[in-house]
């Protein structure tokens, strides 16, 4: 059977087609998003988890050999660990953040890998770790979809945004449709199709329209932001072909995960030792605060973690005027707790799209440590992702030559009224703006498209 595959930067959710319309699929209880994030107590366990599911000889073979010293690893591991199954090894959406909160300092955690996948400079090693993470998420949405519908899943289509990194973006996006395709293959889909996710939560929105519409659809997910002028109506529907239909289409790197980060350096880093004044007259350097919070970028990660970062820090200890901030960053890089604090940054974000102050509960640090914002600070800092928001969607507009008729707001990140604030300042109030399913739009947009490629 066929469905639509979300693989989300925050979010998974699979949909089909059912009783006439595309239905998200239940895939924890009546949950039917799982988060993107996998927990592994060893690297090794998830290639022995895809190296099961190959049923292709030479496939498997060749699998194998690139893989052979970490197959090696996970036997080691399982005594280890004394587990019989790998699977218990693996764990995934909230199962995954709560061993790693637990625990951060032992396993393998990922979040949001669809960030990376279009990273320029990664090396066969890092694609090929992509390509496993890639498949075994792909796995737990497929095999509890498929629990839950009774049927084995080959044919889907799977939302991509228009450019997965800002830089190399033609590069960018083959890396990381090839890394999608070849993950998807591994776990048994035999055919793929891809489709741009704006315009998948824009078809979901298309099955509901009684007229003809020029419809800008702006999504807003957690790791892009992508933005689609599309005619949309009773007369284009059932056209299996709608380029003539698509009038403008930009697309950039900018989502939710880039606030969290944002909101977490300017807001939290300074309750680190950020900004602290040194005893030798000269600024305190950014970088390390800054690479800390930037969870999604590799070098990044491996700058914070090398040991020149450690060595610096050691050395500002001796030069700082306030040791006792600058020792709560170094307990949450030595804790590797950087993740929970951007976490409890994106969970903040939250809140203050509904409340005027909020309170980060940073206990896992230090006890009573909860920095506070205002919505007006999270306003202030969002300014600069804010307007490159804005460009995003003046160009749409501009390329498509004519002013939508709707505008379509969709994604996780989309829910906050600084995004509706920035079209309203765009558009006026002429425009009518409608809100999507911010989390479920793109699945059931791909479920709508797959019935309509393989049904």
């Amino acid at each position: 059977m066929f469905v639509g595959f979300d693989y989300g930067t925050s979010n998974c959710a699979m949909s089909w087609h059912y009783q006439g319309r595309a239905a998200l699929i239940p895939l924890y209880g009546d949950d039917a998003f799982v988060p993107s994030t996998l927990y592994a107590l060893e690297r090794s366990f998830i290639a022995e988890l895809i190296a099961q599911q190959l049923t292709d000889g030479d496939t498997k073979i060749d699998y194998a050999r690139s893989r052979s010293a970490l197959l090696g690893q996970s036997r080691a591991g399982k005594i280890e660990h004394d587990i019989d199954q790998v699977r218990d090894g693996i764990f995934f959406g909230n199962e995954a953040i709560a061993h790693y909160i637990s625990a951060p300092g032992e396993g393998y955690f990922i979040k949001s890998p669809k960030s990376f996948l279009g990273a320029s400079g990664l090396r066969q090693q890092s694609v090929d770790f992509f390509e496993d993470v890639v498949a075994a998420m792909m796995l737990n949405v497929k095999t509890r979809a498929e629990q839950h519908l009774q049927k084995n899943i080959t044919q889907v289509v799977i939302g991509r945004p228009v450019n997965f990194q800002g830089i190399n973006a033609q590069e960018s996006n083959q890396q990381a449709q090839a890394i999608l395709a070849a993950a998807g293959k591994r776990i048994g889909f035999t055919d793929i199709e891809f489709l741009f996710e704006p315009l998948a939560a824009g078809f979901d929105f298309e099955t509901r329209l009684t007229e003809n519409k020029t419809v800008l659809v702006v999504d807003v997910g957690g790791g892009t932001t992508d933005c689609s002028m599309v005619l949309m109506g009773p007369q284009h529907i059932k056209q299996l072909d709608r380029v003539q239909d698509f009038l403008g289409h930009t697309g950039e790197r900018i989502g939710g995960n880039d606030f969290d980060i944002q909101l977490a350096q300017k807001i939290l880093m300074p309750h680190f030792g950020m900004l602290s004044p040194l005893k030798t007259g000269l600024p305190m350097p950014l970088m390390p605060f800054v690479n800390s919070m930037a969870i999604n970028d590799i070098g990044a990660q491996t700058e914070f973690y090398d040991l020149k970062t450690k060595i610096l820090l050691e050395r500002l200890t001796r030069e700082t005027h306030e040791l006792e901030l600058l020792q709560r960053f170094i307990k949450m890089r030595e804790g590797k707790h950087n993740f929970a604090v951007v976490r409890e940054a994106e969970l903040g974000k939250i809140a203050l799209s509904a409340q005027a102050q909020h309170s980060f509960p940073l206990d896992f640090i230090e006890k009573n440590l909860a920095p506070e914002c205002s919505a007006e600070d999270y306003a202030e800092v969002s300014a600069q992702l804010l307007q490159k928001i804005a460009a995003l969607i003046g160009e749409a507009t501009q390329q498509a030559g004519a002013q939508p008729h709707i505008v379509y707001i969709t994604g996780g990140s989309a829910k906050s009224p600084l995004i509706r604030k920035v079209i309203r300042e765009l558009f006026g109030d002429e425009i009518a703006i409608v809100d999507g399913d911010h989390f479920g739009s793109v699945a059931a947009g791909l479920g709508v498209w797959a019935e309509r490629v393989f049904g």
